[in-house]
C-alpha cells in the first residue's frame, strides 16, 4: 500500500481486509497496510467508534477480526448507476487525472463484487468492448498539492506557492484560490496573485510546492473558472494575432464559436472576434462552416487562407 495514503483511506482498507480475510493478525494488518502497532490500535478505537464491533483474541494464534454475523448494509445500484460509475472510473484510469491507480482497480473489485451476476457481466462486456480517446493529464509535481489546494478553496483560505513559469523562473506566489478546474490535459487553479494584483491561473504540474495560510479570503459571485480558462488560453500570444467581425448577435455566435478558441465582445455593429492563432489554414476551415458573414480586419495572411478554401470548396463542386 503507498505510503501516501490518508488515514481516513487506511481505516477503510483496514475495514476491508478483515471483511475479506476473517481474523488477521496484528503484525499482518501493520505489514499490508505499511504502519506501526499504535497506528493500527488508534484505526482499530476508530472503526468502533464508526460501529464496526471488533473482535480481539491474544495469543500465539490472536488477531482481529469482526464480529461473525455482522454485515454492513448493502450498498445498492440500478443498471445505469453501475453502468455510469464503471465509465467514470474507466475514464479516470485512463486519464490519469489523479496517480491513484491503485484505489481505482480496489474501485472497481468492489463494484463488480456487490453487483448481481447478469449486472456485473454486463459492466465486463462494456469495459473491454468501450474505447475511450481521452489524452493523459499532466499530473501535478507534487501530489499533496491537488489536496492543500482544495482545502484552500474550500474553507477560503490563502494559500503560498511556489511556482515555475515555462520559462524556468521560479517566484512566491500568495493565491486567493477560486477554484480548481482540468482543462485541456492540465489541473489549473485559479485565483487573486497577490504578486501580479489580478486574477491568473496556474498549471499544478508547474506548481513546486505548496503552504496553506491562516488569512481567509472572499471569491466574488458566480466567478467560472472554466470560463476564465477557456478565454485566457484564447488569448495567449501566439505566431498570429485574428480579429473578425462577425456580422451576427452573441447569442447566435456562441452556437457556433466556443471561447476555446476565440474571446468574443458586443458591439452595436456585430460581435468582435479575436483569437490566437499559430495555423491559419486551420482557422480560416473554422470560419468556413459558420452560416453568418464576418469581416477580416487582421491579418492579411487570413484572407488569402479563406480564397485557398474557398477555390479549393468551388472546384470540388465543378
Amino acid at each position: 500500500m503507498s505510503q501516501n495514503y490518508q488515514p481516513t483511506t487506511r481505516v477503510l482498507a483496514l475495514l476491508e481486509l478483515l471483511q475479506n480475510h476473517g481474523q488477521v493478525s496484528g503484525a499482518e494488518l501493520s505489514q499490508m497496510l505499511e504502519i506501526d502497532r499504535r497506528s493500527l490500535r488508534r484505526y482499530i478505537v476508530t472503526l468502533e467508534e464508526m460501529g464496526i464491533p471488533i473482535m480481539t483474541s491474544r495469543g500465539r494464534f490472536g488477531g482481529y477480526s469482526i464480529m461473525p454475523g455482522f454485515k454492513l448494509p448493502p450498498m445498492m445500484f440500478n443498471e445505469e448507476e453501475g453502468f455510469a460509475i464503471s465509465i467514470a472510473l474507466t475514464a479516470a484510469r485512463q486519464l490519469k487525472l489523479l496517480d491513484v491507480a491503485p484505489s481505482i482497480e480496489s474501485a472497481q473489485s468492489k463494484l463488480q463484487r456487490i453487483l448481481p451476476d447478469q449486472l456485473r457481466q454486463r459492466l465486463r462486456a462494456a469495459d473491454t468492448a468501450i474505447e475511450l480517446n481521452l489524452q493523459p493529464a499532466a499530473m501535478p509535481a507534487d501530489k499533496e498539492v491537488l489536496v492543500k489546494l482544495s482545502h484552500a478553496v474550500a474553507h477560503k483560505q490563502s494559500i503560498n506557492l511556489q511556482y515555475r513559469s515555462v520559462s524556468d523562473m521560479v517566484s512566491e506566489r500568495k493565491l486567493d484560490a477560486y477554484g480548481l478546474a482540468f482543462h485541456a490535459t492540465h489541473w489549473y487553479v485559479v485565483g487573486f496573485c497577490h504578486l501580479r494584483q489580478d486574477i491568473r491561473s496556474f498549471r499544478l504540474d508547474r506548481v513546486m510546492r505548496a503552504e496553506l495560510l491562516s488569512q481567509q479570503f472572499t471569491s466574488p459571485p458566480d466567478f467560472s473558472v472554466i470560463s476564465y480558462l477557456r478565454s485566457a488560453v484564447a488569448s495567449i500570444p501566439r505566431a498570429y494575432s485574428v480579429e473578425l467581425l462577425l456580422k451576427t448577435d452573441m447569442q447566435y455566435a456562441r452556437r457556433y464559436l466556443s471561447d476555446a478558441i476565440a474571446v468574443l465582445e458586443q458591439t452595436t455593429g456585430g460581435v468582435l472576434l479575436y483569437n490566437q492563432s499559430e495555423d491559419l489554414s486551420w482557422f480560416a476551415r473554422q470560419l468556413a462552416a459558420l452560416p453568418f458573414d464576418f469581416e477580416v480586419r487582421k491579418p492579411a495572411q487570413l484572407q488569402d487562407e479563406l480564397r485557398k478554401v474557398a477555390e479549393r470548396l468551388l472546384k470540388n463542386c465543378s
